[in-house]
C-alpha cells in the first residue's frame, strides 16, 4: 500500500499499531490485564445495567415510531430502486452476520438454564418462563440495537450519500476530526475483539463437538487447524464480495441451520413445541414493557441481571456498529419501514421457533429421564449431547459441526469485509488487499489468543476478551443516544 494512501486514511495503521500494543501488554501481562478487564466489566454492569435497559427499551419503540411514521416511507437509494438483495437474501445475510453459531451454543444450554434457574417467582410454568425469557434475550431489543445503526448508517450511506464508516452518521453536527478518527478506530478494535472472542469460542465448540462425537481427546492443535481453515475459507468468501462469497454462504447456512431445526421439530413432540412457542410467544410480548424495565415482580436482581442480560444488552451493544454497517450495506432500494420491520420482526420470530423446538424437546428429555445432572450445563457440548437422542445421532452431529464452520465463515467473512470498507476510506467495495490484511490480522490475532490461552490456563482469556466487549459497548451506549438525536434532527429539517 502506498505512503500516500496511509498518510490519506490513518485507519489502518492506528487500528493496527493500537491493536499491537493491546495484544503486548495482554502477552506481557496477562493476569493484570485479566483483573483490569474483569473489574472494569462488571463496574460497567453494575452502574449502567439499568441504563442499558433502559436504552433497549428505548430503541425498540423509536425504531416502531420510525417505521410506522410518514419518516418510514424513505427509500434508501432513488424513488424507483428495486431492492438490491432479494428478501431471502437479505434476511439470510442479516441472521448469518448478527447471530449466526450463538444459536446452536445456547440453542439447549440456555432454556434448560432458565427452567432449572428462574429468573423470578411466575405463576407460568417454569418451560413457559424459561423460554420467555430466553426470547427476551435474543428478541425484539438485541436486534433493536442492530437496527438502530442500521437505519442511521443506510440512510446516511444512500440518501446522504456519505461514506461506510460510523463518524459519518454524524460529521456534520461533529465536525472534529480526530473525535471522528476516534470513534472509527473504537468501532474498528470492538469488531476485532468480538469476531476473535467468536471464533475462538466457535473453534472450541466444534473441538468439544468434535471430541464428544468421536470420543476423543483432541488439543490446541486442532483448534488451531480448524480456526485457520475456517479463516481461510472466510477470506476467499470476501475476496469474492457480498454477491458471491458473502450471499452464498449466508444462504447455505440458513438452509442447514432450517434443515436442522425441520428435523428435530418433526421427531419431537409438535403439538407441545407450537404450544409453547405461541405461548412463550404471547407472554413476551404482554410483558416485554415490565420485563425491559425489570420492573416488580419482573426483576430477577442485580446478580442475574449482572450475570444474564446486562452481560447480553452489552454485548449486542458492542455488536451493533459491525453488524449494523454490514445491515446497512446490503440494503439499497428498501425503505426504512422495510428495513425496520424486517430486522426487528423476522429474525426475533426466527429465533422465538428456534429455541421452543429446541428448548421443549430439551425439556421433555429432562422429564423423561426422571432427574436433570446438568447433562446440558455444557455450553461447548450441549447440542451434541441433545442430539444423541435423535435418530440418525451421528449424521445430525456431523452437520451441527459443519453448520457451526459454516457460521464462523459467514462471520469473518462480513467482518473482513466491513473492517476493509472501514479502512479503505469507507468504500461500499473495498480493497481486494484490504480484505487480505485484515484476514491475516483476525488469523494471527485468534491463534495467538488461543496459544495465550493454553499457556495461562489459569486465565480464561477467551472470557476476557469477551468481557472486553462489555467495557467497549459503554461509549457506543452513549454515542447511539447522539447518533439517533442527529438523524432524527436532520430528517426533521429535510421534512
Amino acid at each position: 500500500m502506498a505512503p500516500k494512501a496511509r498518510t490519506k486514511n490513518p485507519l489502518l495503521p492506528f487500528s493496527i499499531g493500537i491493536l499491537l500494543l493491546l495484544s503486548l501488554i495482554a502477552f506481557f501481562a496477562t493476569e493484570s490485564s485479566y483483573n483490569i478487564i474483569s473489574d472494569w466489566s462488571l463496574w460497567v454492569r453494575t452502574y449502567f445495567g439499568y441504563f442499558y435497559l433502559y436504552l433497549g427499551l428505548a430503541c425498540v419503540f423509536f425504531l416502531l415510531i420510525i417505521a410506522f411514521s410518514p419518516i418510514g416511507k424513505i427509500k434508501l437509494g432513488k424513488e424507483d430502486a428495486k431492492p438490491e438483495y432479494s428478501l431471502w437474501s437479505w434476511i439470510a445475510m442479516l441472521y448469518s452476520a448478527g447471530m449466526g453459531a450463538g444459536i446452536l451454543l445456547r440453542a439447549v444450554q440456555e432454556p434448560i438454564y432458565m427452567q432449572q434457574n428462574p429468573p423470578y417467582a411466575s405463576n407460568l410454568a417454569p418451560e413457559i418462563l424459561a423460554l420467555e425469557f430466553t426470547f427476551y434475550q435474543w428478541g425484539f431489543t438485541a436486534w433493536a440495537f442492530y437496527g438502530l445503526f442500521a437505519m442511521v448508517i443506510a440512510y446516511a450511506l444512500f440518501v446522504r450519500k456519505k461514506k461506510t464508516l460510523i463518524s459519518e452518521t454524524v460529521s456534520n453536527t461533529l465536525p472534529n476530526k480526530k473525535l471522528l478518527y476516534g470513534i472509527d478506530i473504537l468501532t474498528i478494535l470492538t469488531t476485532i475483539f468480538g469476531l476473535i472472542a467468536a471464533v475462538g469460542l466457535g473453534t472450541t465448540q466444534i473441538k468439544g463437538g468434535i471430541n464428544h462425537v468421536f470420543k476423543g481427546d483432541f488439543d490446541l492443535s486442532l483448534t488451531i487447524g480448524l480456526t485457520t481453515i475456517i479463516v481461510i475459507i472466510a477470506a476467499y468468501s470476501a475476496w469474492m464480495g457480498v454477491n458471491k462469497g458473502i450471499k452464498m454462504i449466508s444462504k447455505l447456512n440458513i438452509i442447514t441451520a432450517l434443515s436442522i431445526l425441520v428435523f428435530t421439530f418433526v421427531f419431537s413432540d409438535i403439538p407441545l413445541i407450537l404450544s409453547n412457542f405461541f405461548s412463550a410467544t404471547y407472554h413476551y410480548i404482554l410483558d416485554f414493557i415490565p420485563m425491559s424495565l425489570a420492573l416488580g415482580s419482573y426483576n430477577p436482581g442485580m446478580n442475574f441481571l449482572s450475570d444474564w442480560t446486562f452481560y447480553y444488552w452489552a454485548f449486542w451493544l458492542a455488536w451493533a456498529p459491525f453488524t449494523g454497517i454490514f445491515i446497512a450495506r446490503i440494503s439499497k432500494g428498501r425503505t426504512l419501514r422495510q428495513l425496520l420491520l424486517g430486522v426487528l420482526i423476522i429474525p426475533s420470530l426466527g429465533t422465538f421457533f428456534w429455541f421452543a423446538v429446541f428448548g421443549s424437546s430439551a425439556f421433555e428429555l429432562v422429564e423423561t429421564w426422571g432427574s436433570y445432572n446438568n447433562e446440558f450445563g455444557n455450553v461447548f457440548s450441549s447440542i451434541f449431547v441433545f442430539l444423541e437422542n435423535y435418530p440418525f445421532a451421528f449424521m445430525l452431529n456431523m452437520v451441527t459441526l459443519f453448520l457451526l464452520a459454516s457460521f464462523l465463515v459467514t462471520s469473518v467473512d462480513s467482518a473482513v469485509f466491513v473492517l476493509s470498507m472501514f479502512t479503505d476510506s469507507g468504500k461500499k467495495n473495498p480493497s481486494k488487499k484490504h480484505r487480505l490484511l485484515w484476514s491475516a490480522i483476525i488469523l494471527i490475532a485468534t491463534i495467538a489468543l488461543l496459544v495465550l490461552g493454553n499457556v495461562k490456563p489459569e486465565i480464561d482469556v477467551l472470557t476476557a476478551v469477551q468481557k472486553l466487549l462489555i467495557i467497549t459497548s459503554l461509549p457506543f451506549a452513549f454515542f447511539s443516544i447522539f447518533m439517533a438525536r442527529v438523524f432524527l434532527k436532520d430528517i426533521l429539517k429535510k421534512k
